[in-house]
């Protein structure tokens, strides 16, 4: 028995060894454009299902008729997720292309047939698949307002879609989703948003435009008044040299003169 027991630890040892090889040997790929190979990705989407299956199976379901949860979950779903997951008519992203494993469209398949799994699935993430957990910002209604969409997204054609998408509220969930939607957060923001100067003349990267009661130009971050652009006013301004004809001060004495080059170096004539 001894022997046994000796022999299993040994055996144990060795393959622990030959795993560490591996590893740090470098030989396993990460890379997203190489798919595991069968025996991997089995045991991966094995080891995901019953993961999420044992961690769903207490959770209560309410009911998910309600149209405005329906039509909130799809505001959400629209400013959430279609980059991955895709709507009815719209192509492939770079995004749900470029991923492993790649995202579902649920447009087609929809989630899970358990609509505990698919709340799970939403509140919690996946590690190492791109699913974020939606919960760390999302109060639960919301994320059943989701779930009770994602029910109705694949009886969905474009049109449908597209219309209960415009009839909801758009990306709200309770606390913790940003303060601006999607389309204004990649430079698509209405006058008065936080790009613009405080003149109310220009966005970040505009050029000056007239400013208010003052009369004065407000200067785009980078722009071109150069009167009133930050960078210029930090630089030192240039005294030209005197000719000999200035007046003197009230010593008689001619004031000095100073030129300052490029560099920040002052130097007195």
């Amino acid at each position: 028995m001894k022997r046994i027991i000796i022999s299993f630890a040994a055996f144990c040892a060795l393959g622990l060894l030959v795993v560490a090889g591996v590893v740090f040997s470098g030989l396993i790929s990460v890379a997203a454009d190489d798919p595991h190979t069968g025996v991997v990705h089995a045991f991966l989407e094995t080891a995901r299902n019953r993961s999420i299956e044992a961690r769903s199976e207490d959770i209560a379901v309410p009911s998910l008729d309600d149209e405005d949860q329906i039509r909130a979950g799809a505001g959400n779903y629209d400013s959430m997720c279609v980059g991955c997951h895709l709507a009815p008519g719209m192509a492939e992203t770079e995004l749900s292309n470029g991923l492993y494993p790649a995202p579902p469209s649920l447009a087609e398949a929809g989630l899970y047939d358990d609509p505990a799994k698919t709340f799970w699935v939403i509140k919690h993430g996946i590690k190492a698949t791109g699913m974020p957990a939606w919960g760390k910002s999302m109060a639960d209604p919301y994320i059943w307002g989701m779930v009770a969409f994602l029910q109705k997204l694949p009886e969905l054609d474009e049109g449908a879609y597209r219309a209960l998408v415009a009839s909801s509220g758009g990306h709200q969930h309770g606390g913790g989703e940003t303060p601006a939607g999607h389309s204004e957060q990649h430079g698509e923001m209405a006058s008065g948003d936080h790009h613009q100067g405080d003149s109310g003349g220009s966005d970040h990267h505009g050029s000056s435009s007239t400013g208010g009661a003052s009369g004065q130009s407000g200067s785009g971050h980078h722009g071109n008044n150069e009167s009133d652009d930050h960078h210029a006013s930090e630089e030192p301004q240039a005294v030209e040299h005197s000719n000999g004809s200035d007046s003197a001060d009230a010593e008689g004495k001619s004031p000095s003169k100073n030129h300052v080059h490029a560099d920040g170096k002052q130097h007195e004539h």
